[in-house]
């Protein structure tokens, strides 16, 4: 039914920018807010970024401080993380989310309807 497909991870340095697309199918791609979450290697998953159902509204976790933003495609049917400065801690399984309906509503992981299948993003020190 939907299908969330992430693409762009990789190997980078630390301070190098990346960005991390996911392509949406299986239903009405602007009809449902987006997120991105990340899950680091013996960690639990956690919010890194979301997105209304226009982008007109965004939300950001607060170790993000300022080096990541959101954005959305709907023509495209995409939702993009575009990375700065990384760090070695920003090394993780970063996962593409769909809403349950237009807006996020209260806490961002239990709110989620549909999960990407994630893309590695290593950064080296």
């Amino acid at each position: 039914q939907v299908q969330l497909v992430e693409s762009g991870g990789g190997l980078v340095q630390a301070g190098d920018s990346l960005r991390l697309s996911c392509a949406a199918s299986g239903r009405t791609f602007s009809n449902y807010g987006m997120g991105w979450f990340r899950q680091a290697p013996g960690k639990e998953r956690e919010f890194v970024a979301a997105i209304n159902w226009s982008g007109g509204s965004t939300s950001y976790a607060a170790f993000v401080k300022g080096r990541f933003t959101i954005s959305r495609d709907n023509a495209k049917n995409t939702v993009y993380l575009q990375m700065s400065s990384l760090k070695p801690e920003g090394t993780a399984v970063y996962y593409c989310a769909q809403a349950r309906g237009p807006y996020w509503r209260g806490e961002y992981y239990g709110s989620v309807d549909y999960w990407g299948q994630g893309t590695q993003v290593t950064v080296s020190s």
